[in-house]
């Protein structure tokens, strides 16, 4: 069985991060997986929640939306359950870059705005948004609101999935809706940050999780290095 768009079982989709996309954020990325494109965009803000206040740390966190026609047939702009959860996946999996002690009590907001869907809107989110949330710790290093980049390391996400017993990286929609079963996986440098994994048709073994799970972490360390790449770090 050959992919829909002729890829490797092993291939990531063409990925494309423009930094610096937008005039007036912090730090602001439009991210590009094959078709997905989601604006990421990094805003800093002074002070934290109130129940942070007096800690001296900072705080990550982050909203999820699509625009109406990011998809073939139009979605209405009212947010949904799948946003708030797929927003608080992206804070999670963001906060696990950074040591928010070295913030100080000051909040970077993450705005990830899916302008095209084709499948792995939340993983090129993180994607992205990783690249905007190290430009925004940049500017804050640079108005000397903080001394360091309180880097613990590059955040990306990526889907897997199964396809009549076939372990295929980084699901294109078609491939999407028509798999087995289906995860997203969030990585730190060779860590795992977060694994979501559904059987959608038929159970997966033992063997299968190990194959997916490997298979994610090539594709993660490929797109940590497009990350790089960008950032020229």
């Amino acid at each position: 069985m050959s992919r829909v768009d002729g890829r490797k079982d092993d291939e990531l989709r063409p990925v494309e991060i423009l930094r610096n996309y937008l005039k007036f954020p912090e730090g602001s990325v439009l991210v590009s997986t094959g078709d997905t494109r989601v604006i990421c965009t990094a805003t800093v803000e002074e002070g934290v929640p109130g129940w942070l206040n007096g800690q001296n740390k900072g705080w990550v966190t982050a909203e999820y939306a699509m625009l109406p026609r990011a998809t073939e047939d139009r979605t209405g702009r009212k947010p949904g359950g799948r946003g708030a959860e797929i927003q608080r996946l992206i804070g999670r999996s963001l906060r696990a870059a950074v040591d928010l002690s070295g913030l100080g009590e000051n909040t970077i907001r993450i705005d990830c705005d899916v302008i095209q869907a084709d499948g792995g809107t939340r993983t090129a989110s993180i994607t992205g948004a990783f690249v905007a949330l190290y430009d925004a710790m940049q500017y804050m290093v640079d108005m000397d609101m903080i001394s360091q980049i309180p880097l613990l390391g590059n955040i990306a996400a990526v889907s897997v999935g199964v396809i009549k017993d076939k372990a295929l990286l980084d699901l294109c929609y078609i491939e999407d809706i028509s798999a087995d079963v289906d995860m997203n996986i969030v990585m730190r440098e060779g860590q795992f940050v977060e694994v979501q994994g559904t059987a959608e048709g038929d159970a997966f073994d033992r063997d299968m999780l190990n194959r997916l799970l490997d298979l994610a972490a090539k594709g993660i360390g490929e797109l940590i290095i497009e990350q790089k790449k960008a950032l020229s770090i």
